[in-house]
């Protein structure tokens, strides 16, 4: 600190001392105002942060700042003491005395505490009086573009990297190379849990300055914009990042990528499908993204990409390097109902259900399990396509080759039912090995044999071989052979006109098929149900498994066919209703049914017979209704055909014509007895008076107009 004295011995012996005093402390002021207001602006920034080492260095620096300022005032006084001229020796002795040296100026850090890291270390803390004082404005200029050379040029919302200064009271002070540090709390380094002073860290530039003048920095923000730079970049370019699974959710995993939550779903978790969700939270792994969106930041991203990129390599080697005919291990990773996937190693087979097994399944499981280890022949691939079949079966030889040779023609066999046609069923004997029944050789019988009906799958036979081909693998069996044919011997167990019972076992449009014995079978036709009555179906008569008495009309052994008749178990009451019907007959009959044509009536003795539809036309003009009672006459009778026409019409038509008949017989009655009357009277007159002839001309004139009345009606 100079003092006082010094001053004045030190005094400047110039022409105009007060003017160059002047000069000195505007210099010396504007300096200091500009550390000084440096020196606020640095210490405002950090102020929040450390406020206590920030009240210090404000009073350190006003400290020096006012003893800057004290020393130029005492610099200027003492050079307006001086110019004045006290007298003549002392004007002579400041013109010969030597100019007083300007005064040191001295900078420290803690006068600057803008400058830090190289800037700190590269800048020029000491500057004489005479130095700061001679500057010209271009010095100024270049010394004042060196300063600003020494600062970093940060920019809002981009990330930097920052140096940590100090750690303290829960933040951390961050160096980034500006005129400023910037304070981040702890918190935002929960990932680093190791950093310490000296570390290098990215943050992101929130704020050059804030209503405070602070520089606001975020490690948050420059985590997340890296993370999402990164996940954007894996979109693109396909890279790879890395990522823990934080959590389950619905479909899938949520995994944190850098800070970002993006959301894997199940189907991208692993190539195998994947039950247990659980096992994978708290895991870290490696993804490939897989969609991204811009507005929301939101992401999907797979492992199971990465897997199946590691696997197409492979896939393509073992491709490659595939022949027909190469057997191979492979694991079992998935089952369906039409075969099971194999791993060979990087690579997916199919073996199709029906190369799983010479014998036939229902279903891969039956044979196969899920992470089954076995081995499978290569039967053809596809590079292109890159699909390989695999085959099981064929690594055993075919059951035919093997198939033991005492089964031959007339052999007995046993099997299972393995499939259903309709022309018949297929037994197996053997894995592999199958025959097959024909509808025609299930029983000696000729009613139609229904094999989905009479077969289930799964049921177990005995069958005689009828033929076998071992060339072409074929094998016929039959199951009625196994029984003695029953119509060898027909005539004797069913002789004609026989009396039997069978049950009914199909029902058609033209008759009954009965069933005498097992294999043994015959039809009663329609018309040979009933000798009286007629039917539109024999549903009407009878139903499917009644019982039912027949009598055998006829045998034909060749074609292996019975006629039955059901009626022929009567007598033909036909014989009898030609006498109790004859035409012309008249009858009381119940309308059964009635239609367009004409209707069905019931007559005595349980008869039917058809009355034309103008024939049941009653009285007033209306036609018969069903149940109604009508009296009718028979207008046909035919034996042969068992058919009878009868009319109501024809009956009123009787009716009518008796009832005239009797009208005009009475009348013709009652004219004969007037005649007469008449002729009696003229042959007992003798003489005729005037009246007595008026009385007779009146008489006359009465016959004539009775006789005019007979020739009308």
């Amino acid at each position: 600190m100079l003092d006082e004295k010094d001053l004045e011995n030190d005094a400047p012996k110039q022409d105009a001392p007060e003017v160059q005093a002047e000069e000195v402390v505007e210099e010396v002021k504007e300096t200091v105002e500009e550390v000084v207001a440096e020196a606020e602006t640095a210490v405002e920034e950090v102020a929040e942060a450390v406020a206590e080492e920030t009240t210090e260095v404000v009073e350190e620096v006003k400290e020096t700042a006012e003893e800057v300022v004290a020393e130029a005032e005492v610099v200027a006084e003492a050079k307006e003491e001086a110019a004045k001229p006290a007298d003549a020796e002392a004007t002579t002795e400041e013109e010969d005395e030597d100019e007083i040296p300007a005064p040191v100026i001295t900078m420290s850090a803690d006068s600057y505490p803008g400058l830090t890291g190289e800037a700190h270390d590269d800048f020029d803390w000491s500057l004489t009086k005479s130095q700061s004082s001679s500057y010209s404005d271009q010095e100024k200029s270049d010394y004042l573009k060196q300063y600003e050379s020494t600062l970093t040029s940060v920019l809002e919302n981009e990330i930097v990297s920052g140096k940590v200064s100090s750690i303290q009271d829960g933040d951390i002070v961050l160096d980034i190379n500006y005129k400023s540090d910037g304070l981040v709390p702890m918190s935002e380094f929960r990932d680093t849990p190791d950093l310490g002073v000296g570390d290098t860290v990215e943050v992101y530039v929130e704020q050059q300055e804030d209503s405070r003048g602070q520089l606001v920095l975020s490690r948050r923000k420059a985590k997340l914009l890296r993370a999402w730079e990164n996940i954007v970049d894996s979109y693109t370019n396909g890279t790879i990042i890395e990522g823990t699974v934080i959590s389950k959710t619905k479909g899938g995993l949520i995994a944190d990528c850098g800070g970002l939550e993006t959301f894997l779903p199940g189907s991208q978790i692993d190539i195998k499908p994947i039950i247990d969700y659980d096992s994978y939270v708290g895991k870290r792994m490696e993804f490939k993204v897989v969609k991204i969106n811009e507005v929301i930041k939101n992401a999907v991203v797979s492992h199971k990409a990465l897997i199946e990129s590691d696997l197409a390599e492979q896939r393509e080697a073992i491709i490659a390097s595939l022949e027909k005919g190469q057997v191979l291990e492979g694991l079992v990773k998935n089952i369906t109902d039409f075969g099971a996937f194999l791993d060979l190693g990087g690579v997916d087979g199919l073996l199709y259900i029906t190369d799983i097994s010479w014998g036939r399944i229902s279903h891969p499981s039956e044979v196969l399990q899920l992470n089954q280890k076995i081995n499978v022949v290569v039967l053809d691939f596809d590079e292109n396509k890159k699909r390989i079949s695999l085959g099981l079966k064929q690594l055993q030889p075919h059951p035919w080759e093997v198939l033991n040779a005492e089964i031959k023609e007339s052999s007995v066999v046993k099997g299972k039912v393995v499939n259903i046609e309709d022309y018949g069923a297929f037994l197996e004997i053997q894995p592999g090995v199958e025959g097959l029944v024909h509808v025609s050789e299930v029983t000696w019988s000729n009613q139609p044999i229904n094999a989905r009906e009479f077969f289930k799958l799964g049921q177990e036979y005995e069958a005689k071989v009828v033929t076998i081909d071992r060339e072409d693998r074929k094998m016929s069996l039959s199951i009625k052979q196994l029984a003695d044919d029953p119509w060898d011997t027909i005539e004797e167990q069913f002789p004609l006109s026989s009396h039997h019972k069978g049950e009914v076992k199909n029902l058609t449009p033209y008759g009954v098929f009965v069933e005498l014995k097992e294999g043994i079978g015959g039809m009663v036709h329609i018309s040979d149900l009933s000798w009286t009555k007629r039917y539109s179906h024999p549903s009407e008569f009878t139903k499917v498994g009644e019982e039912i008495d027949i009598v055998i009309l006829d045998i034909d052994k060749s074609n292996r066919k019975l006629s039955l008749g059901h009626k022929q178990l009567e007598e033909n009451p036909w014989d009898t209703f030609e006498n109790v019907f004859p035409v012309g007959s008249y009858h009381e009959a119940t309308v059964l049914r009635r239609d367009d044509r004409g209707a069905i009536v019931q007559l005595p003795y349980g008869l039917e017979a058809f009355a034309p539809i103008k024939h049941v036309k009653k009285e007033d003009g209306t036609l018969a209704d069903p149940e109604e009672v009508l009296t009718v006459k028979v207008i046909e009778f035919n034996r042969d055909d068992k058919r009878i026409l009868v009319s109501h019409l024809r009956y009123l038509d009787d009716i009518r014509r008796e009832a005239d008949e009797t009208v005009k017989k009475e009348r013709q009655e009652q004219r004969q007895q007037t005649r007469t009357a008449v002729k009696k009277q003229q042959t007992s007159i003798e003489k005729n008076t005037l009246g007595d002839l008026d009385a007779f001309s009146a008489l006359r004139e009465q016959l004539k107009e009775e006789e005019g009345e007979d020739d009308k009606s």
